[in-house]
């Protein structure tokens, strides 16, 4: 009698113990899920910020929007007080880049980036259209990158054709300033849009891993002298930036169809994880933006420090053309 009661006590017990047995399993399963996906970049990447390139004629529709704020990106202050977009405010993408941790021209930290676009009158309500001007679009690919980088909520265009293109169509310019106060902009540092040095040493020599250059050639190939050491990071795939766009507007993009082309041709495709390294991580945010947000590839990352950074190290360099791929 006695044994059979301890039976019953025991499978009294075992009854007891069983739901919070499956709480403990379903608590660890969702911290493991979380611990995973965290870690994901398809997830990591999926940001609010939308980029897109767009037309003169956008400036015309959106121009009574309240909400819209014009970035004029120029370097130099005097083209912009010659004449400049309506409502445009002057706000030289090389204001963002600044020596860090002993390196030259580092994307500046993201609270920084922040505070300076909501002096330029960008708020968490804002959509903002980003133009440039000269040899490249890559200050507009730039700040419209920071802009991600920040966590921005809000719409970001990419004048295409450029300041240049925007004259071109005869569209209206400006020597007044627009009248903006500091916005209210809340910055949510992107870290998994970005990769370190430490994060490239252990993606070296993954199969599903693809590096981007967009260097010149000879840059590439270690043929110019600029670094202590030249050449490329191991297995990377050269695509300079400038076969993105049209030869007679670099500020121009070339169509969608000829730039997958050119990818396709470089086994770029959207199942591998897309790391773009360049100099100084300025070039690599041009294909970043055309990857992502153009041509819809889930897993694309921008190795800021480029090869600033990684001719310091002591990690390994190749030389030359691309190396075959198995």
């Amino acid at each position: 009698m006695t044994m059979i009661r301890r039976n019953s006590r025991a499978k009294s017990l075992r009854f007891k113990f069983k739901p919070l047995a499956f709480i403990a399993a379903v608590i660890m399963s969702v911290v493991v899920a979380i611990a995973f996906f965290s870690n994901s970049p398809i997830l990591a990447q999926s940001s609010a910020t939308k980029i897109s390139f767009v037309p003169p004629s956008w400036v015309k529709a959106n121009a009574n929007d309240p909400n819209l704020r014009i970035l004029d990106v120029r370097w130099n202050p005097l083209d912009y007080f010659k004449e400049h977009l309506p409502n445009a405010v002057n706000f030289a993408d090389n204001l963002v880049r600044v020596p860090k941790d002993g390196l030259p021209v580092q994307l500046l930290d993201s609270d920084k980036l922040g505070d300076l676009l909501a002096k330029a009158g960008v708020n968490d309500k804002s959509k903002v259209l980003v133009y440039s001007e000269g040899n490249n679009i890559l200050g507009s690919s730039q700040i419209a990158y920071a802009l991600e980088r920040i966590g921005f909520k809000g719409q970001v265009a990419v004048l295409d054709g450029g300041f240049n293109g925007y004259k071109d169509a005869k569209e209206p310019l400006t020597k007044e300033f627009p009248k903006y106060k500091t916005g209210k902009l809340n910055v949510n540092d992107q870290k998994n849009i970005r990769v370190t040095l430490a994060q490239v040493k252990d993606l070296l020599d993954k199969k599903d891993v693809r590096f981007i250059d967009p260097r010149p050639a000879n840059a590439f190939a270690g043929e110019v002298d600029l670094f202590v050491r030249n050449g490329h990071i191991p297995g990377a795939r050269n695509i300079p930036w400038p076969t993105f766009t049209d030869p007679q507007n670099p500020h121009k993009l070339k169509p969608l169809a000829e730039i997958q082309k050119i990818l396709d041709e470089k086994k770029i495709d959207k199942s591998k994880d897309i790391i773009v390294t360049c100099t100084t991580g300025r070039e690599a945010s041009l294909q970043y933006v055309v990857l992502k947000h153009l041509l819809g590839y889930p897993k694309v990352r921008v190795y800021e420090g480029s090869w600033t950074e990684y001719s310091q190290s002591d990690l390994p360099v190749e030389t030359g053309a691309e190396r075959p791929l198995a």
